[in-house]
Protein backbone atom coordinates (compact mmCIF):
# COMPACT_ATOMS: atom_id res chain seq x y z
CA UNK A 1 0.00 0.00 0.00
CA UNK A 2 1.49 3.63 -0.63
CA UNK A 3 2.15 6.26 1.72
CA UNK A 4 -0.53 8.40 0.11
CA UNK A 5 -3.05 5.46 0.30
CA UNK A 6 -2.06 4.85 3.81
CA UNK A 7 -2.74 9.07 4.38
CA UNK A 8 -5.80 8.78 2.98
CA UNK A 9 -7.06 6.13 4.97
CA UNK A 10 -6.07 7.25 7.86
CA UNK A 11 -7.67 10.77 6.88
CA UNK A 12 -10.73 8.88 6.15
CA UNK A 13 -10.64 7.19 9.58
CA UNK A 14 -9.83 10.41 11.67
CA UNK A 15 -12.85 12.08 10.12
CA UNK A 16 -15.65 8.78 10.42
CA UNK A 17 -14.65 8.74 14.40
CA UNK A 18 -15.84 11.61 16.76
CA UNK A 19 -13.46 13.39 18.78
CA UNK A 20 -15.52 13.16 22.08
CA UNK A 21 -14.35 10.13 24.31
CA UNK A 22 -15.24 11.25 27.37
CA UNK A 23 -18.83 9.66 28.62
CA UNK A 24 -21.00 12.29 27.12
CA UNK A 25 -22.75 14.47 29.82
CA UNK A 26 -26.47 14.23 28.48
CA UNK A 27 -28.93 17.06 28.35
CA UNK A 28 -32.81 16.96 27.88
CA UNK A 29 -33.41 15.26 24.37
CA UNK A 30 -36.48 17.08 23.86
CA UNK A 31 -37.47 21.12 23.70
CA UNK A 32 -40.45 20.62 26.23
CA UNK A 33 -40.09 21.60 30.30
CA UNK A 34 -40.61 18.37 32.85
CA UNK A 35 -43.35 18.95 34.91
CA UNK A 36 -45.16 21.43 32.92
CA UNK A 37 -45.36 20.32 28.76
CA UNK A 38 -43.81 16.61 28.98
CA UNK A 39 -42.62 13.91 31.95
CA UNK A 40 -40.83 10.64 32.24
CA UNK A 41 -43.14 7.72 31.77
CA UNK A 42 -40.42 4.65 31.49
CA UNK A 43 -37.01 4.21 32.47
CA UNK A 44 -34.55 1.73 31.51
CA UNK A 45 -35.95 -1.96 33.31
CA UNK A 46 -33.07 -2.88 35.81
CA UNK A 47 -34.79 -6.31 36.37
CA UNK A 48 -32.73 -9.07 34.34
CA UNK A 49 -35.45 -11.65 34.83
CA UNK A 50 -39.06 -11.31 33.96
CA UNK A 51 -40.05 -8.79 35.65
CA UNK A 52 -39.58 -4.92 35.43
CA UNK A 53 -38.35 -2.16 37.74
CA UNK A 54 -36.78 1.11 37.01
CA UNK A 55 -33.37 2.37 38.45
CA UNK A 56 -34.50 3.20 41.67
CA UNK A 57 -36.44 -0.41 42.26
CA UNK A 58 -39.86 1.33 41.12
CA UNK A 59 -42.67 0.70 38.82
CA UNK A 60 -42.02 3.01 36.08
CA UNK A 61 -40.38 0.58 33.62
CA UNK A 62 -41.66 -2.15 31.48
CA UNK A 63 -40.11 -5.74 31.07
CA UNK A 64 -36.97 -5.34 28.62
CA UNK A 65 -37.47 -1.68 28.82
CA UNK A 66 -33.93 -0.13 26.53
CA UNK A 67 -34.30 3.58 27.29
CA UNK A 68 -35.88 6.09 28.62
CA UNK A 69 -39.05 7.53 27.48
CA UNK A 70 -40.24 11.40 27.96
CA UNK A 71 -43.80 11.45 26.77
CA UNK A 72 -45.87 15.05 25.90
CA UNK A 73 -48.94 15.64 27.36
CA UNK A 74 -51.53 15.15 24.39
CA UNK A 75 -51.66 14.16 20.81
CA UNK A 76 -52.32 17.95 20.17
CA UNK A 77 -48.77 18.79 21.59
CA UNK A 78 -47.48 16.59 18.97
CA UNK A 79 -49.61 17.73 16.30
CA UNK A 80 -47.79 21.41 16.83
CA UNK A 81 -44.36 20.16 16.59
CA UNK A 82 -42.01 19.47 19.65
CA UNK A 83 -38.26 18.85 18.23
CA UNK A 84 -36.15 16.31 19.54
CA UNK A 85 -32.92 17.45 20.55
CA UNK A 86 -29.28 15.99 20.85
CA UNK A 87 -28.73 14.91 24.03
CA UNK A 88 -24.57 15.45 23.72
CA UNK A 89 -21.98 16.53 20.85
CA UNK A 90 -21.88 13.93 18.30
CA UNK A 91 -22.21 12.74 14.79
CA UNK A 92 -25.02 11.36 12.73
CA UNK A 93 -24.04 7.60 12.91
CA UNK A 94 -27.48 6.77 11.17
CA UNK A 95 -30.87 7.52 10.44
CA UNK A 96 -34.14 6.33 9.37
CA UNK A 97 -37.36 7.97 8.31
CA UNK A 98 -40.76 7.27 5.98
CA UNK A 99 -42.46 5.39 8.50
CA UNK A 100 -45.94 6.76 9.40
CA UNK A 101 -47.17 8.18 12.70
CA UNK A 102 -49.59 5.61 13.76
CA UNK A 103 -50.66 3.72 16.97
CA UNK A 104 -49.52 0.31 16.89
CA UNK A 105 -52.27 -2.47 17.77
CA UNK A 106 -51.92 -6.21 17.68
CA UNK A 107 -53.26 -6.24 14.05
CA UNK A 108 -50.41 -3.88 12.76
CA UNK A 109 -47.09 -5.18 15.33
CA UNK A 110 -46.45 -7.14 12.62
CA UNK A 111 -45.85 -4.88 10.04
CA UNK A 112 -43.07 -2.73 12.24
CA UNK A 113 -41.17 -6.15 13.24
CA UNK A 114 -37.60 -5.01 12.93
CA UNK A 115 -38.50 -1.24 13.46
CA UNK A 116 -39.44 -0.41 16.61
CA UNK A 117 -37.64 2.15 16.74
CA UNK A 118 -39.74 4.36 14.11
CA UNK A 119 -38.07 6.89 12.34
CA UNK A 120 -34.61 7.27 14.34
CA UNK A 121 -31.42 9.08 14.47
CA UNK A 122 -28.32 7.25 16.08
CA UNK A 123 -25.87 9.97 17.21
CA UNK A 124 -21.76 8.60 17.83
CA UNK A 125 -19.93 10.21 20.72
CA UNK A 126 -17.00 8.07 20.50
CA UNK A 127 -15.18 6.16 22.08
CA UNK A 128 -18.39 3.21 21.97
CA UNK A 129 -20.57 6.16 23.31
CA UNK A 130 -23.88 6.52 21.00
CA UNK A 131 -27.43 7.46 21.61
CA UNK A 132 -30.49 6.77 19.47
CA UNK A 133 -33.63 8.68 19.40
CA UNK A 134 -36.68 6.97 18.35
CA UNK A 135 -40.92 7.08 17.37
CA UNK A 136 -39.70 10.50 15.79
CA UNK A 137 -42.43 12.09 13.36
CA UNK A 138 -42.63 11.33 9.71
CA UNK A 139 -40.89 13.61 7.22
CA UNK A 140 -39.17 15.76 10.33
CA UNK A 141 -35.41 15.13 10.44
CA UNK A 142 -33.78 17.76 9.86
CA UNK A 143 -30.04 16.07 9.88
CA UNK A 144 -27.84 14.06 7.44
CA UNK A 145 -25.34 10.88 8.28
CA UNK A 146 -22.04 12.50 8.82
CA UNK A 147 -23.52 15.51 10.58
CA UNK A 148 -21.55 17.19 13.52
CA UNK A 149 -24.75 18.30 15.83
CA UNK A 150 -24.00 20.10 19.35
CA UNK A 151 -26.05 19.47 22.27
CA UNK A 152 -29.54 20.69 22.19
CA UNK A 153 -29.21 20.63 18.21
CA UNK A 154 -32.53 20.03 16.81
CA UNK A 155 -32.91 16.39 15.03
CA UNK A 156 -36.48 16.21 14.29
CA UNK A 157 -40.33 16.15 16.11
CA UNK A 158 -41.91 13.90 18.42
CA UNK A 159 -43.61 11.60 16.43
CA UNK A 160 -45.98 8.30 16.92
CA UNK A 161 -43.72 5.83 14.62
CA UNK A 162 -42.56 2.53 15.42
CA UNK A 163 -43.57 0.34 18.59
CA UNK A 164 -45.84 2.93 20.35
CA UNK A 165 -49.19 4.37 21.22
CA UNK A 166 -48.42 7.90 22.79
CA UNK A 167 -46.44 10.43 21.54
CA UNK A 168 -43.13 10.16 22.82
CA UNK A 169 -39.18 10.26 22.84
CA UNK A 170 -37.48 7.13 23.39
CA UNK A 171 -33.58 7.54 24.38
CA UNK A 172 -31.56 4.52 24.54
CA UNK A 173 -27.47 4.92 25.49
CA UNK A 174 -25.59 2.40 24.20
CA UNK A 175 -21.61 2.15 25.04
CA UNK A 176 -19.82 -0.56 22.87
CA UNK A 177 -23.46 -1.79 21.71
CA UNK A 178 -24.17 -2.95 25.98
CA UNK A 179 -27.52 -1.05 27.03
CA UNK A 180 -26.86 1.61 29.76
CA UNK A 181 -29.16 3.48 32.10
CA UNK A 182 -28.26 7.21 32.31
CA UNK A 183 -29.30 7.35 35.56
CA UNK A 184 -27.28 4.51 36.83
CA UNK A 185 -24.72 3.84 34.39
CA UNK A 186 -22.16 2.09 36.79
CA UNK A 187 -24.82 -0.89 36.94
CA UNK A 188 -27.98 -2.49 35.57
CA UNK A 189 -29.10 -3.51 39.61
CA UNK A 190 -31.86 -1.00 40.86
CA UNK A 191 -31.09 0.60 44.03
CA UNK A 192 -30.30 3.82 45.95
CA UNK A 193 -29.52 6.82 42.98
CA UNK A 194 -25.66 7.50 42.33
CA UNK A 195 -25.85 11.51 41.58
CA UNK A 196 -26.47 12.67 38.53
CA UNK A 197 -25.16 9.49 36.17
CA UNK A 198 -24.71 10.83 32.64
CA UNK A 199 -27.16 13.69 32.82
CA UNK A 200 -25.48 17.26 33.30
CA UNK A 201 -28.90 17.74 35.68
CA UNK A 202 -30.37 14.12 36.35
CA UNK A 203 -33.98 14.88 35.88
CA UNK A 204 -36.08 14.74 39.23
CA UNK A 205 -37.58 11.45 40.06
CA UNK A 206 -41.02 10.13 41.79
CA UNK A 207 -42.41 7.23 42.17
CA UNK A 208 -46.23 8.11 41.21
CA UNK A 209 -47.59 7.16 38.09
CA UNK A 210 -50.44 5.90 36.38
CA UNK A 211 -50.42 2.51 34.96
CA UNK A 212 -53.41 2.84 32.72
CA UNK A 213 -56.72 5.20 31.32
CA UNK A 214 -59.44 3.46 29.47
CA UNK A 215 -63.42 3.86 29.16
CA UNK A 216 -65.87 1.67 30.12
CA UNK A 217 -69.49 1.34 29.92
CA UNK A 218 -69.96 1.56 33.50
CA UNK A 219 -67.62 2.30 36.71
CA UNK A 220 -65.74 -1.28 37.13
CA UNK A 221 -64.45 -2.50 39.92
CA UNK A 222 -60.72 -2.76 41.49
CA UNK A 223 -60.59 -6.21 40.37
CA UNK A 224 -61.88 -5.61 36.71
CA UNK A 225 -59.43 -2.45 36.11
CA UNK A 226 -56.20 -4.68 37.45
CA UNK A 227 -56.81 -7.00 34.78
CA UNK A 228 -58.24 -5.37 32.33
CA UNK A 229 -61.24 -6.77 31.72
CA UNK A 230 -63.07 -3.04 32.41
CA UNK A 231 -61.69 -1.59 29.36
CA UNK A 232 -63.86 -1.01 26.61
CA UNK A 233 -62.74 -0.03 23.01
CA UNK A 234 -66.06 -0.42 21.34
CA UNK A 235 -69.51 0.33 22.45
CA UNK A 236 -73.21 1.87 20.94
CA UNK A 237 -74.87 5.33 21.51
CA UNK A 238 -77.02 4.05 23.87
CA UNK A 239 -73.92 2.80 26.54
CA UNK A 240 -72.83 5.42 29.27
CA UNK A 241 -69.44 6.64 28.70
CA UNK A 242 -66.99 5.95 31.60
CA UNK A 243 -63.36 6.73 31.62
CA UNK A 244 -61.16 5.55 34.51
CA UNK A 245 -57.29 5.96 35.85
CA UNK A 246 -55.62 3.37 37.72
CA UNK A 247 -52.55 5.21 39.90
CA UNK A 248 -49.60 3.84 42.11
CA UNK A 249 -48.01 5.57 45.06
CA UNK A 250 -50.18 8.66 45.01
CA UNK A 251 -49.67 11.31 47.71
CA UNK A 252 -52.43 12.90 49.81
CA UNK A 253 -53.72 16.10 47.46
CA UNK A 254 -52.54 14.71 44.36
CA UNK A 255 -55.28 15.64 41.85
CA UNK A 256 -56.66 13.36 38.60
CA UNK A 257 -58.51 15.40 36.20
CA UNK A 258 -61.09 13.08 33.61
CA UNK A 259 -61.50 14.62 30.66
CA UNK A 260 -63.06 12.99 27.35
CA UNK A 261 -64.06 14.18 23.83
CA UNK A 262 -65.89 12.94 21.00
CA UNK A 263 -67.05 13.96 17.12
CA UNK A 264 -69.36 17.37 18.80
CA UNK A 265 -66.67 18.27 21.41
CA UNK A 266 -66.09 18.26 24.76
CA UNK A 267 -68.20 15.80 26.95
CA UNK A 268 -66.88 16.09 30.26
CA UNK A 269 -63.77 17.14 32.51
CA UNK A 270 -63.59 16.21 36.35
CA UNK A 271 -60.46 17.12 38.70
CA UNK A 272 -60.69 14.46 41.93
CA UNK A 273 -58.37 15.11 44.70
CA UNK A 274 -56.68 12.13 46.38
CA UNK A 275 -57.66 12.91 49.73
CA UNK A 276 -55.71 9.71 51.36
CA UNK A 277 -54.27 7.70 48.63
CA UNK A 278 -53.31 4.01 48.79
CA UNK A 279 -50.35 2.12 47.00
CA UNK A 280 -52.79 2.20 43.88
CA UNK A 281 -56.21 3.22 43.33
CA UNK A 282 -58.39 4.14 40.85
CA UNK A 283 -60.99 6.46 39.95
CA UNK A 284 -63.40 7.52 37.52
CA UNK A 285 -66.25 9.77 36.02
CA UNK A 286 -68.74 9.73 33.02
CA UNK A 287 -71.63 10.13 31.70
CA UNK A 288 -74.84 8.29 30.55
CA UNK A 289 -75.81 8.89 26.71
CA UNK A 290 -77.93 11.66 25.61
CA UNK A 291 -81.51 11.30 24.00
CA UNK A 292 -80.57 10.06 21.03
CA UNK A 293 -77.53 8.26 22.21
CA UNK A 294 -74.05 9.36 21.25
CA UNK A 295 -72.83 10.52 17.85
CA UNK A 296 -71.08 7.49 16.07
CA UNK A 297 -67.60 8.62 15.85
CA UNK A 298 -64.03 8.22 17.66
CA UNK A 299 -63.71 9.60 21.50
CA UNK A 300 -60.99 10.33 23.17
CA UNK A 301 -60.11 10.49 26.92
CA UNK A 302 -57.16 11.61 28.87
CA UNK A 303 -56.29 11.26 32.37
CA UNK A 304 -54.11 13.73 33.83
CA UNK A 305 -52.23 13.27 37.68
CA UNK A 306 -50.87 16.53 39.61
CA UNK A 307 -48.67 17.17 42.25
CA UNK A 308 -49.58 20.79 42.92
CA UNK A 309 -48.69 22.66 39.74
CA UNK A 310 -46.43 19.59 38.58
CA UNK A 311 -47.19 17.30 36.07
CA UNK A 312 -46.58 13.52 37.00
CA UNK A 313 -48.04 11.31 34.30
CA UNK A 314 -50.80 11.01 32.05
CA UNK A 315 -52.72 8.67 29.64
CA UNK A 316 -55.18 9.09 26.72
CA UNK A 317 -57.88 6.29 25.92
CA UNK A 318 -59.66 5.99 23.18
CA UNK A 319 -63.42 4.46 21.94
CA UNK A 320 -65.79 4.02 18.74
CA UNK A 321 -69.06 4.42 18.93
CA UNK A 322 -70.61 2.53 16.01
CA UNK A 323 -73.98 3.07 14.45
Amino acid sequence: MTPSRIAALIGAALWAAPSFAEPPQLSLPIDCTLGQTCFIEDYVDADPGPGQHDYTCGLKSRDGHRGTDIALQSFEAMENGVAVLAAAPGRVAALRDGMADIAVTDATRDTIRGRECGNAVRLDHGDGWQTLYCHMKNGSLTVREGQTVAAGDPLGLVGLSGLTNNPHIHLTVLKDGEIIDPFRPDTRQCGAGTGNGLWKTAPAYTPTGLFTASFSTAVPTLDDVQTGAARVTQTTPGDALVLYGHVFHAEPNDTLTLSATGPEGEIFTRTITLIAPQLQLFRAYGRRSPDGGWPAGQYRGYVTLRRGDTLIAARHADITVGQ
